[in-house]
């Protein structure tokens, strides 16, 4: 039977159709695992799962890499925190021990305790024990109180240790957590001998010794303290930026948005028309 014209339109329009829409999908997707799912979806020969939609997954990798880069920066300053933390610690423990040694001066000189050898021994333990302390004081391999120890890879000579923060692409750099020098000469300087007193008042003075050790010690020992709390919150603070991205990461995949393939295939169908609707 012979076709009318308006079923020999039909067939040469839906001839047309799928010509055009194979000869796109050739010429411009041939080979690639966008062309092999826009020519499935636009034919309808199988569901596909669409392509991540490009922007969505550069904006969401930048966002995960800015919060792993802030979380990793986070744990750095943290580190650093610990770090003064412990010096803190040790100068606090020096204080203790020069404090005791001004007790027994102090007792002498108000008469309540007789000098003796045992009283001047007992006070020269005391000193020496200060001398460990600064030594032995570590944190992850950095001796952060005898400067004998300084200038290595880890902590300059001036006492500096470089804590690696945000790169700067993320706003951000390092920065240098320092560490103030002991005076061990003038620690092993006091001697209990000193304790007997005699009219050239050495008593008087290794107390006034005593007393300006223990000032400095405070000072000292408050510095540390207050970076140690500075930087905990600023580690916290980090790790709450980084939570943020993080939510804005789900959130961005959660939101739906066109995938590449759809965008092109809405691109196609507006010059060539479709075969299928929008159920398929």
């Amino acid at each position: 039977m012979a076709l009318s014209d308006l079923q020999k339109l039909f067939v040469v329009s839906t001839a047309t159709q799928i010509w055009q829409q194979d000869l796109l999908t050739n010429a411009y997707f041939q080979g690639s695992a966008v062309g092999a799912n826009l020519r499935e979806m636009i034919l309808g020969q199988q569901p596909v799962k669409p392509l991540t939609n490009p922007f969505d997954e550069a904006i969401t990798g930048r966002l995960r890499s800015d919060s792993a880069a802030i979380r990793r920066a986070g744990k750095n300053v943290l580190e650093a925190s610990s770090m003064v933390g412990i010096a803190a610690s040790a100068v606090g423990t020096i204080k203790g021990v020069l404090e005791e040694m001004q007790s027994l001066a102090q007792q002498i000189k108000d008469g309540t305790l007789a000098y003796s050898v045992d009283v001047e021994n007992q006070y020269n333990a005391l000193r020496d024990s200060i001398t460990p302390i600064i030594e032995g004081t570590y944190h992850n391999g950095i001796a952060v109180l005898d400067k004998s120890q300084w200038d290595t890879d880890q902590i300059s000579a001036d006492g500096k240790v470089h804590i690696q923060s945000l790169p700067s692409a993320v706003g951000g750099g390092g920065f240098d957590v320092v560490f103030q020098e002991m005076d061990e000469a003038g620690l092993a300087a006091l001697d209990g001998g000193n304790l007997e007193d005699d009219p050239a008042g050495s008593l008087q003075t290794e107390l006034d010794s005593l007393s300006t050790h223990i000032g400095d010690m405070a000072t000292l020992e408050e510095i540390y303290s207050q970076r140690e709390d500075g930087l905990t919150y600023q580690a916290t603070a980090l790790d709450s930026q980084a939570d943020l991205l993080d939510q804005a990461v789900e959130a961005r995949r959660q939101t739906p948005t066109l995938s590449l393939e759809e965008i092109l295939i809405r691109l196609l169908m507006r010059d060539t028309g479709t075969l299928l609707d929008e159920l398929s």
